[in-house]
């Protein structure tokens, strides 16, 4: 294995042991290109590697389950992606193969990025601080406009039998946990709506598990192009939510504003280094919002990178959950977010689903 340069000292020597992909041809070329050390074409292979301690599952929703419950039981630490799964009994399941292979010292991390954003950490610590005292408001968005085409081919993530839902569980997810990262307190009940506008796309080419091929034939979109939905707050606030990949112009918005007792916060991801504060304390004459740009060495993961307003992107905060998984790893906790933590976020989903069935406020 070749040394690979990093910006963060790790407890642990790691490497980037084995991708695993469907089609030969396009595993070998990604592992290439990314610097994978070898290749397989079943994640099954993964499990009986001496090699391979720790997996990642970056799979459709509907095989989460199967392959990180597998992985666990095979005693390899498990990284799975967001929504935690396609359905309340999977992410059930899921959470007691995680506390089960936990006696084992064998961990389970859910990947919610966003919360890796120092921005995000500095809101979180501010809440906890008691700087804006009892939460009243949580305004939450996240916007997108890559299916506002509606010639934007069918994939996976519009077929419900895969991706379990569409923007609600997509992208809603993640202002779900934000909300309850960042506050400290849980979502305790929801009243939702989902709409989907384009119920008919063209087949992507590349699409498997559904019928067609590209062309003329069009599939079913299955799945909520949009969701909104009211939100009650353990803590006796009120929150607003809006999840949506028609908003034109918008590539990835993800906004929250979070209004306390003592003062608010508010965040936008498409200005990521950025955080807005207000202190209701301040005088009147010179009160207002303060923009503070989150780049110093004081900040969470900052001192690794670059010198103060030097910003970081995207990329940065997959770094950032690595670094914290490996940590975890090594120092035998509990990582976070918890596979209890993706149930949590799960409950949410699933009870705005069956609000916007029902017509109904829903208890989660």
């Amino acid at each position: 294995m070749a040394h690979r340069p990093r910006f963060f000292d790790l407890p642990l020597e790691t490497s980037m042991t084995a991708l695993a992909g469907r089609n030969r041809a396009n595993v070998t070329a990604a592992a290439a290109k990314l610097g994978w050390d070898s290749v397989e074409t079943d994640w099954r292979a993964l499990l009986e590697r001496d090699d391979v301690d720790l997996i990642d599952v970056c799979t459709p929703g509907d095989t989460h389950a199967e392959i990180a419950i597998a992985a666990l039981e095979a005693g390899k630490h498990v990284l799975c992606e967001k929504p935690l799964a396609n359905s309340v009994d999977e992410a059930e399941r899921m959470v007691a193969a995680a506390d089960t292979a936990a006696a084992r010292g064998v961990r389970a991390m859910v990947g919610f990025t966003y919360r890796r954003v120092p921005a995000i950490q500095l809101a979180r610590q501010l809440v906890a601080d008691g700087r804006i005292g009892t939460v009243r408001h949580v305004r939450a968005q996240y916007l997108q406009d890559w299916l506002s085409d509606p010639q934007a081919p069918l994939t996976w993530r519009m077929d419900k039998a895969k991706a379990g839902s569409g923007a609600l569980g997509d992208i809603g997810a993640h202002i779900i946990d934000l909300t309850q990262f960042i506050t400290g307190e849980s979502i305790t009940g929801v009243s939702g709506a989902l709409k989907t506008f384009v119920t008919e796309r063209p087949v992507a080419a590349e699409l498997t598990g559904l019928s067609g091929t590209a062309g003329d034939e069009t599939g079913p979109v299955t799945v909520d192009d949009a969701s909104v939905f009211l939100a009650h707050l353990s803590g006796g606030g009120l929150g607003v939510y809006e999840a949506t990949r028609f908003a034109q112009g918008r590539k990835n918005a993800i906004r929250i504003e979070i209004n306390g007792s003592q003062g608010s916060l508010a965040f936008d991801f498409e200005d990521m280094n950025v955080l807005h504060f207000f202190d209701a304390s301040d005088p009147a004459t010179t009160g207002g919002f303060r923009r503070i740009v989150v780049t110093e060495g004081e900040h969470a993961y900052i001192a690794a990178w670059w010198p103060p307003g030097h910003g970081l992107g995207y990329e940065h905060a997959f770094t950032h959950q690595v670094v914290d998984l490996v940590g975890a790893i090594a120092a035998g906790e509990q990582p976070t977010p918890s596979f209890a933590d993706g149930l949590a976020v799960q409950k949410v989903l699933d009870a705005v689903e069956r609000s916007a069935e029902k017509g109904a406020w829903l208890d989660v």
